[in-house]
Order: structure tokens, then sequence, then C-alpha cells
């Protein structure tokens, strides 16, 4: 490994017009000079890549001669004249062919497309893979948030930008994009990048086809751009379509640019601004709770809505909820006693259901304990019933307000930006669909206790 820089000048036109001796002899050896285009393919491409984008893209280089192959890293940094290089890391020898590809050799798997960005998340690499759809036109230089709309997952959070801040692997980023008109649901991959002195430059990885069904919408039940909702009723089911296009890509939009801001991945920026953006990413979190509430109630209260019938482990499902939601307690100074690994109760319900209701109790005891309490999950058996039971230390729940918790945009006099007050109505809704129930037991100042019963199922 060589610590020096081996600097060269391209002009407009992409002829090299000065060059130090190594970039000059691998010219000459290509066949060309000083005042001649750049004879180096990955090289040109990569200066051509700037140049379109106006803006600096460190990469890896690979290139072969009769003498030697070359693997070094490389800096493109263009301006009104052309561009300087700067070349680092400069190896020869025949073990680079076994290096990580570079830009020019990106390839992408069958059904999914190949990307690169810059640290600034700037894309400057898609390629399309056989059977994938066809990558867009006009993707150079754009954000990564702004090519793949970004979701979510179930802490609302995106793994893409805590990857950025850790600048570290990631995967399970769930996304959409637009292909020859139509919105595909992908799912993101990526490892960061470094160069020679380890500082980050970016990221490589794959964007697949979602195998989830859910995730991708029929032809027939594409989100019309329509922010208009007129004057659908709940149970049309383009009330719920319509919400979608018109909210929940834009909210993801704002969610992901917010957060960017707030963890200044482009660069430091004033403290105020820091946490004026956390919390325009902490308000859209939030609207984007109320659009899958609402969509959730859409979709609840259609005629005929049945829930499917699971063979499920209410102690794995309290583990999994605990495991989602376990950080934000921990930022409250919460501690959950959970039910144990071999605390099993076998039920019927729906799987993702049932994880969506544990999910809803287990939020709001989180929400609504004090700071340094403790929460309690245990599961049991009552006959022909399975139960799990989230139990907090909280202000409680007079008879009044039990009498009403379970209604429709029912906060219980909250001002605060906690909730819907659909949570604990769909939740119930739910429970009953699936031949269970949903109860509360409280008293003011004795915290509350909500179980969840279903149909349990016997296993010899």
């Amino acid at each position: 490994m060589s610590d020096r820089i081996v600097r060269g000048r391209i002009d407009r036109a992409g002829a090299l017009v000065s060059a130090d001796a190594p970039l000059l002899r691998l010219q000459q050896r290509a066949g060309s000079g000083i005042g001649k285009p750049l004879a180096l393919p990955h090289l040109a491409r990569l200066v051509a890549l700037a140049q379109r984008l106006q803006r600096d893209v460190s990469r890896p280089l690979y290139a072969a001669d009769d003498h030697s192959d070359i693997h070094a890293l490389v800096r493109v940094a263009p301006d009104d004249e052309g561009a300087n290089l700067e070349i680092s890391d400069w190896r020869t020898g025949a073990t680079v062919a076994s290096q990580m590809p570079g830009i020019a050799d990106l390839t992408a798997g069958p059904r999914s497309w190949s990307w690169e960005c810059d640290q600034h998340l700037r894309v400057v690499a898609l390629r399309e893979g056989a059977g994938a759809p066809a990558v867009p036109d006009d993707w150079e230089g754009r954000s990564l948030s702004e090519l793949f709309e970004l979701q979510p997952d179930g802490e609302g959070r995106f793994p893409v930008l805590r990857a950025l801040a850790g600048q570290s692997v990631f995967d399970g980023q769930k996304v959409r994009a637009d292909s020859d008109g139509a919105r595909i649901a992908m799912v993101l991959t990526g490892e960061p990048l470094f160069d020679a002195t380890g500082r980050f430059t970016g990221f490589r990885g794959a964007a697949a086809i979602d195998a989830d069904p859910e995730a991708i919408a029929a032809p027939d039940e594409v989100a019309p751009v329509d922010p208009a909702f007129g004057s659908l009723p709940l149970s049309d089911p383009q009330f719920g379509r319509r919400i979608d296009g018109a909210l929940r890509g834009p909210l993801s939009r704002i969610i992901a640019t917010a957060e960017t801001i707030s963890g200044q991945f482009d660069g430091p920026i004033r403290a105020d601004y820091a946490r004026y953006a956390g919390d325009i990413a902490h308000a859209g979190r939030h609207l984007l709770g109320l659009v899958d509430d609402l969509a959730d109630l859409q979709n609840i209260e259609r005629p005929g809505f049945k829930a499917a019938a699971d063979e499920i482990d209410l102690g794995d499902l309290a583990r999994r909820a605990v495991g989602l939601l376990g950080m934000k307690a921990e930022e409250k100074g919460i501690r959950i006693d959970a039910p144990k690994t071999d605390d099993k109760m076998p039920a019927t319900g729906e799987f993702r259901r049932v994880l969506q209701v544990l999910l809803n109790l287990l939020g709001n005891a989180i929400r609504y304990s004090p700071d340094n309490s403790q929460i309690w999950i245990r599961v049991d058996r009552d006959g022909d019933r399975a139960m799990v039971t989230v139990a907090d230390q909280g202000q409680g729940i007079d008879a009044e307000q039990q009498a009403v918790v379970f209604e429709k945009f029912e906060r219980l006099g909250r001002t605060d930006s906690g909730g819907s007050g659909l949570g604990l109505y769909i939740a119930r809704r739910l429970a009953r669909a699936m031949d269970g129930e949903l109860a509360v037991e409280s008293a003011p100042g004795q915290g509350a206790r909500f179980t969840l019963s279903l149909p349990a199922r016997d296993v010899s």
C-alpha cells in the first residue's frame, strides 16, 4: 500500500492535460498520452459521472495492462474547467481481481437493482438485474430517499438512516419506487464503503422486489395521488387508498429528510436547527401513525372483515412486542418484565393482528407510565381462553373512563399528541374478529391492566 497521492488533471473535453508519472505511464500503456482522452474506461466513466453531477465522486479504481492489474482509490473533483484527480492506495498484482468490483462493474441479481451512493446518500450507480423492473431514467444524483420512498419499520425508524449514523451494514429497509409509471415495493440492503484513509465514502447494496404480498398493491388497487377525500365514507375501499396516496408518501419523505437533517449527515448545523428537525421527524411519525390508524379503521369496518386463524404463541408475540418497543421504554428508564422464553401460551388468532394489538397496549403503557417505573406482561390460561395481560404503574383509569376507553376517537380528555384515540377501539375490534376479547381493570393511582383473551389451543 502506498501513501503517495497520484494526481492528474482532466479538461472539459475529457482529455488528460497533466498527470503524475504512475498515471501517465498507465495512460501511455493504453495507447494514449497527454492532451488526449482518458484511455482507461473505468476512470473515464467516473470523471463523466462527477462532471454530470457536479459533485465529488470517490470510488475504487480497477485497471489492467500487459504488465499488471491495478487497484486504487480515486477521488474526482469537478470544476468549471474540468476535473482534478487524486488517486491513493495504488496497488499492483494479480490479487486485485478478487477485490470487490468498482462502480463500473456493479451488477444486479435476478429481480433486483444494484445501487451505490456517496456519503451524502446521492445515488451514483443504479443497475437492473434479469427480470427486474426498469430503473428510472432520472436517477443520477438524486437522493436515496427521493429515488426510493423510504418506509419506517415497526418503531417508526429507518434502517438506512441508522446505518448512515453508524456507518454500518443494514438490511430490511422497505421502500417504494417508480418504474415505468408503476409503483413497486422493494427491500434495500447495503454495506458501507471506505477509502484508504478509513473515511466513509457511501454505501453499496441491492434493492430486491419485496416478497411480502401485502407490500405490493394489485393493479386495480394503485392508490390515486389525489389529496381530496371528498365525501367518501370510511367503508368505501377508495377512502383508504386515497389516504395512502395523498399522505403516506409525502409523510415518509418528510420524516426521512428531517431525520437526515437532525442527524447532521450532510455536515454540522446549529444545535437548535437539529432539534427543530428532530421535532419535525417526531411529528411526521405521529401523523404517519394516524394514517395507519385510519387505514386500519377503514379495513375492520368493512362488511365481511375476518381475521385469519393462525396457530400462535402469546408468550412469543409478547416478547416480540418488547423487542420492538424496548428502546422506547429505555428512553424513559422503564423496565419491562416480559414472559420468559419457556413461558408459552398456545392460542388461535391472526399472527400480525395479535402483534398489532400487543404493540398498541405496550405502547400505551410506555407512553402513560412515569419515568423509571415498571411494566409487566404475563400470559395465562382460564379454561378454553388463552390470555396475555399488560400492566403498568401509570395514573390509572377510573370507572367512568373505563366505560368509554374502547370507544372510537376517545382519548380520555388528553390533549397531548400521544395518539389518535383509535388504537384501543381498533384493538378491541380485532380481538373480537378473532373470537377473543380485550378488557381493562384499573383504579385511579393504581395503574392499568389490559388483558387480551383468545381461543386457547391444546398442544399434545
